[in-house]
C-alpha cells in the first residue's frame, strides 16, 4: 500500500529524474530491530553513515553507478536515539559526486554533534574547503571502491593529489574506501602522509579470507604504527554470514590489537547497496539493505572485552580524528 509519505518520495524522485521501479517506494531506512545491551559511554560517535534526502533539493550525480532509497536526518536522529550514539560523522556518498550539500544538509540538521567527510576535486576552491571546515567538515574522501578503481598507479595519484590539497589544512584527513591490495600499493604514501588516513570497512579486507590475506597485514602495520585508522564498519560489506557477521571478528580482534588508538566504529548507515542489480539502470532505485545496528553494536564486546577499550573505540579516537 502506498503511503502519502511513499507517494511524495516518489513524486520528488520522478521530479529529479530517478526511475523508480515497479514496487512500493518504502525509502525506509533501517532501524534497529535489537535493543542495545552494552554499555555505551558518554560522547559515542558512529563514524560512518550517509544521508539521502530529497533528490528534487539535492539532485544526485548525473554519473553515479547506483541510486539509494532516501534516508533523512529525522531517520537518523531515531536511529542514533536507540544506538544511545551522541556524536555522528556524515560522509558524501558517491551518488553526489563532489557536491557535499546533502552531507552539510544533515550535518546542520544535527548540530554541534555532527562533523563530515567531503568528497572533492580540482574544481573545489580553497574557499570551499574554508567554508566546509567552518561548517564541520574534517576530510575528505577518496572512493576507489564503487567505481571499481583497482589500478595502482591510479590510486597512488589520487592519494598523491589529495594529500596535496589537505596537507596545509590542521586537523584534517584523507579517508579511503579501497581494498587490502590497494592499501599494500600506497602504504608508503600512507607511512610518509602528514595527516591522518583512515581507511574505511576494515580496510576492504573479505572476512571470509581471515586475516592471512594478502594486503591485510599492511594494513595492521600501518595501525600499529599509528600511521592509519582503520572504522570496524560495514562489517556485511566484508561478510555474506549475517546477522551477526562473526567471521568478521579474527579481522576486528587483530585490528584493535595492533593499536586501540587508531580504530573507530560506524554503522555505514543507511546502508546503500552500491551495486545496481543486472538487467536495472544506475537510475533504478536500488533497495538499502536491512542491517540490525543495534545487533551489531552488540558485537563490539565479542571483538574487544575490554570496557576501556570500546571507549576509546566509541569516543576517545572519534574525539581526537573529528576534533569534538
Amino acid at each position: 500500500m502506498l503511503t502519502r509519505r511513499s507517494m511524495l518520495l516518489a513524486s520528488a524522485s520522478i521530479a529529479a529524474g530517478v526511475t523508480m521501479s515497479n514496487r512500493t517506494v518504502h525509502a525506509a531506512a533501517a532501524q534497529p530491530a535489537t535493543p542495545v545491551n552494552v554499555d555505551i559511554p558518554a560522547g559515542a560517535c558512529d563514524c560512518h553513515t550517509h544521508i539521502h534526502p530529497d533528490p528534487e533539493k539535492f539532485p544526485f550525480f548525473a554519473g553515479r553507478v547506483y541510486t539509494p532509497e532516501l534516508a533523512s536526518p529525522e531517520e537518523m536522529a531515531t536511529l542514533h536515539k536507540a544506538l544511545k550514539m551522541e556524536r555522528v560523522v556524515i560522509v558524501t556518498p558517491s551518488i553526489y559526486g563532489t557536491d557535499n550539500s546533502a552531507t552539510l544538509f544533515g550535518m546542520k540538521a544535527r548540530g554541534a554533534n555532527a562533523r563530515g567527510v567531503a568528497v572533492i576535486d580540482d574544481k573545489t576552491s580553497e574557499a570551499d574547503l574554508d567554508a566546509m571546515n567552518q561548517a564541520g567538515i574534517r576530510g575528505i574522501r577518496l572512493n576507489l571502491a564503487t567505481g571499481g578503481t583497482s589500478d595502482p598507479n591510479v590510486g597512488r595519484a589520487r592519494l598523491q593529489a589529495g594529500i596535496e590539497r589537505v596537507k596545509a589544512r590542521s586537523g584534517w584527513h584523507i579517508q579511503i574506501y579501497t581494498s587490502p591490495a590497494m592499501i599494500a600499493a600506497v602504504k608508503d604514501l600512507v607511512a610518509a602522509a602528514p595527516m591522518p588516513i583512515v581507511f574505511d570497512h576494515f580496510g576492504g579486507a573479505q572476512a571470509a579470507l581471515g586475516p592471512e590475506q594478502p594486503g591485510f597485514a599492511d594494513l595492521v602495520e600501518l595501525v600499529r604504527t599509528g600511521k592509519a585508522y582503520v572504522k570496524i564498519s560495514g562489517a556485511y560489506r566484508s561478510s555474506k554470514l549475517g546477522p551477526d557477521f562473526a567471521d568478521c571478528v579474527p579481522l576486528a580482534r587483530a585490528l584493535i590489537a595492533a593499536n586501540a588508538d587508531r580504530i573507530v566504529w560506524g554503522t555505514d548507515w543507511p546502508h546503500p547497496d552500491s551495486v545496481t542489480p543486472a538487467g536495472k539502470k544506475p537510475t533504478d532505485v536500488t533497495p538499502v539493505f536491512q542491517i540490525d545496528d543495534g545487533r551489531l553494536l552488540n558485537q563490539l564486546p565479542v571483538w574487544t572485552a575490554d570496557a576501556a577499550v570500546r571507549k576509546k573505540i566509541l569516543v576517545d579516537n572519534p574525539a581526537r580524528l573529528y576534533g569534538f
